[in-house]
């Protein structure tokens, strides 16, 4: 299995921030742009906080299999298996048989996406300089839980500590490793309380839930361009 999905240098691509359970949400996007043929990269988190968390993740697993360019990264709330989470309405809801099943389904989402000058991930970056070795990454590993759980802050240092167990990854971190794998952007999710963008303009935070009581934000993407800001992106609000 890959851990990493490399997209085409052609075509159009959509990046969803975390929808837990935000079916609604889910549904305009595979309407609007999956089923016009767009790459949609759903960044995690589909499930819990929301009321519809079964009912979104079961959604998007079966738009997946009628089209094929959907891909859905792992978010921190679909290995709560592995390193638990808070709240867990969707986990707690399940019963064993459940359980097994849906963790054996998330235990195969990919961590990234690779593109044109940008990355895309749920939370944080693997402290790997190539991306063939984020291949080897496991689940429970430290670089896995840097990509599914860190927080980016707008500070000097490498690793700022952590807080209830989420690392906090700084500027000379995130530069770093963005520089030796030779992207400019990275696209997440995960922290409801980060900017939209940080580190002059290269970092894009993106949620597209209701449940946070603000606005859903997308970012589109012409797949041929080679992207070295975040305005290369267009962010729609909705």
């Amino acid at each position: 299995m890959r851990n990493v999905i490399k997209l085409p240098e052609r075509g159009k691509a959509v990046f969803v921030g975390d929808t837990h359970g935000d079916i609604q949400a889910s549904r305009l996007v595979v309407r609007q742009y999956a089923k016009k043929g767009f790459y949609a990269v759903f960044l995690g988190d589909y499930v819990d906080r929301g009321e519809q968390s079964k009912e979104n993740i079961n959604f998007l697993l079966s738009a997946q299999k009628q089209y094929s360019r959907i891909i859905l990264l792992a978010g921190n709330h679909e290995m709560s298996t592995i390193e638990p989470v808070s709240p867990s309405e969707f986990w707690d809801s399940l019963d064993q048989k459940q359980t097994d099943e849906y963790t054996e389904i998330f235990k195969n989402f990919p961590l990234a996406v690779s593109g044109n000058g940008f990355l895309a991930v749920h939370a944080g970056l693997a402290d790997l300089s190539c991306l063939d070795d984020w291949d080897k990454i496991v689940p429970g590993d430290p670089n896995w839980i840097k990509i599914l759980w860190a927080d980016f802050r707008e500070k000097e240092g490498e690793c700022l500590g952590s807080l209830g167990g989420r690392i906090k990854l700084g500027r000379d971190y995130f530069y770093r490793v963005m520089n030796s794998l030779g992207k400019n952007v990275l696209i997440r999710s995960h922290d409801p309380y980060a900017p939209e963008r940080m580190f002059n303009n290269r970092c894009l935070t993106l949620f597209t839930s209701a449940s946070y009581g603000k606005l859903r934000q997308i970012a589109v993407l012409d797949l041929s361009k080679y992207v070295k800001l975040i305005d290369d992106f267009e962010l729609i609000t909705f």
